[in-house]
């Protein structure tokens, strides 16, 4: 099973997004996920990693839903 963390910046107002992806992980890969947490931060953080490996950082990658989701279920699909 997989773990996600979802590390958003409080200060930006980012917290709408974060809970956005969230959701949308928990609708498409619920029972094979441990655990999708949200995790604060500052300094205008937002980066998601799948079992501790970085899949999305918004200082290097276009910041997308379904591409996020992907990244995340190819982990998903590795651990299964």
């Amino acid at each position: 099973m997989t773990e996600v963390e979802i590390e958003y910046c409080v200060p930006c107002g980012m917290l709408d997004r974060a809970q956005d992806l969230q959701h949308a992980l928990l609708s498409e890969y619920g029972e094979r996920l441990d655990s999708v947490a949200l995790v604060t931060g500052d300094s205008g953080v937002f980066r998601v990693r799948a079992d501790g490996e970085q899949v999305f950082d918004k200082e290097t990658d276009e910041y997308d839903v379904d591409s996020i989701a992907e990244s995340v279920g190819e982990k998903v699909s590795a651990s299964a």
